[in-house]
């Protein structure tokens, strides 16, 4: 007994030590090291006009957007996670707090010959309570704090895709509308080319063959028409599902595709990780498993508990309140693991594990990001060169399908040098309206890798619309 009295000290003393051992800090700082001074691709420094879509945008993107935000079934659906979220907060925190509960029993009990029977009434108030002493408690309720804010950031991180998704969906539908009013006059202009050639087929002053070969382009521009009412009803139902409607392709854009032609204020790479909330969220996760780990580890630890109750017993109900049946207990409890076989040892093992998981995660979401950034500055410069080039090659193949058509009618050349130039101004100005959605869409979507969000300029934009 001696011995063990001089033990419990030093004993106590090396449990303390170790208990309040911590976790060393991650430092964000240290995972971004190798981050660049400044983006590869940007060859020089470009500044940004953040409000160019509200004000190239028509209401109806504003209010596609608003009603996006309030009725799109995935984000209603991130949105109840964040409340799960919320409450599992709740249910951490309240581990801090002592618990009490009332109880009030009543029993009746008969025995010997003849019987004899008694009653018995209790009424007590029990109080419990764990001492967090190691910081095991708060370590839970800081891993579900933790986890709440990721969960919000990716609650953020949601939202903006979902309004770059109605913003790109949109200008699709634009697009589509657009292509397909170009076959409409292609369609036309066949039409237009097939009587004209039938008719001087009757005076003979065109061969068969022109007859035939108008024909086959009628044909095939008819079927180009198919195929792009079946793409323009496949982008329409697309937007109607974005914003919560049901998908019927009936919706039409009333818009024009914006110009692309100012430049964007690219920053640092450092300054991406405080704008984008997808690596706000994964950075809150990192930390999340980090507390998990500290948790793991406190459960090697002793547990203190203390419990008290305070009531009566009584035979009769009346006799419940008084003070000659009241009672009160106290009592304090330490438990501590002696013997597991290691499964604690390995729960912290798994969660170290974890942690480390976790932060090669957070590590290649960052680099993901910066590779998301690099690749929309490359194709943006593309993009522009390309745009640039067939504005051109448009001007120049509608001016050639003009010349061809004449120059056939006065027996220069033949029909198919005709086709030839009617394909290439086709494939010129259909290349203009998809270059220039291509321009539309890798802008939004780079603004939103560098962390914008475009959300309140364009419910800002709709708001002043409805005042005026």
């Amino acid at each position: 007994m001696k011995l063990s009295r001089q033990l419990a000290p030093a004993f106590i003393t090396s449990v303390l030590l170790i208990g309040c051992a911590t976790q060393s800090p991650l430092d964000e700082q240290a995972i971004l090291e190798h981050a660049p001074n400044q983006w590869q691709q940007a060859k020089q420094d470009r500044e940004l006009n953040t409000q160019w879509l509200a004000t190239a945008s028509s209401p109806q993107l504003a209010a596609l957007v608003e009603q996006a935000l309030s009725s799109n079934r995935q984000l209603k659906q991130q949105a109840l996670d964040l409340a799960i979220q919320a409450e599992q907060v709740n249910i951490n925190d309240a581990a801090l707090w002592p618990e009490i509960d009332f109880s009030l029993t009543s029993s009746r009990q008969s025995s010997g010959e003849p019987r004899r029977y008694s009653n018995t009434n209790n009424v007590a108030i029990d109080v419990s309570y764990e001492i967090d002493i190691w910081g095991k408690l708060s370590d839970s309720a800081k891993q579900s704090h933790l986890l709440y804010l990721s969960t919000k950031a990716n609650y953020q991180a949601a939202r903006n895709q979902l309004i770059t998704d109605v913003i790109n969906s949109y200008f699709a539908l634009i697009s589509a509308q657009r292509l397909k009013a170009l076959v409409e006059q292609r369609v036309a202009l066949s039409k237009e080319n097939l009587d004209i050639i039938l008719s001087g087929y009757k005076q003979g002053l065109n061969e068969a063959l022109d007859v035939y070969l108008a024909r086959n382009d009628l044909n095939a521009e008819l079927s180009s028409l198919a195929a792009q009412e079946a793409q323009l009803q496949q982008a329409s139902a697309t937007l109607e599902y974005l914003v919560g409607d049901y998908p019927s392709g009936l919706l039409a854009a009333s818009g024009e595709l914006p110009a692309v032609l100012d430049n964007i204020l690219l920053g640092v790479p450092s300054e991406l990780i405080k704008q984008k909330p997808v690596l706000q969220a994964n950075w809150y996760q990192l930390l999340a498993q980090d507390a998990a780990l500290a948790f793991a580890h406190k459960q090697r630890f002793p547990s203190i508990r203390i419990s008290g109750s305070y009531g009566s017993q009584a035979n009769q109900l009346d006799d419940l309140l008084s003070g000659s049946s009241v009672a009160w207990s106290l009592l304090g409890g330490l438990t501590m693991p002696l013997f597991n076989a290691g499964e604690l040892k390995s729960i912290e093992q798994q969660q170290r594990l974890k942690l480390q998981q976790q932060e090669q995660a957070y590590i290649d979401s960052v680099y993901q990001a910066f590779l998301d950034v690099e690749r929309g500055i490359n194709l943006e410069s593309s993009l522009q060169e390309q745009y640039q080039r067939t504005l051109a090659a448009q001007e120049n193949a509608v001016i050639a399908q003009t010349l061809a058509f004449e120059q056939y009618q006065n027996g220069l050349v033949s029909y198919t040098t005709v086709l030839d130039a009617q394909e290439r101004a086709f494939n010129a100005q259909s290349n203009v309206i998809s270059l220039k959605n291509q321009l539309i869409t890798n802008r939004v979507n780079l603004y939103v890798a560098l962390g914008g969000d475009y959300s309140q300029g364009l419910l800002l934009q709709e708001r002043l619309t409805n005042d005026e």
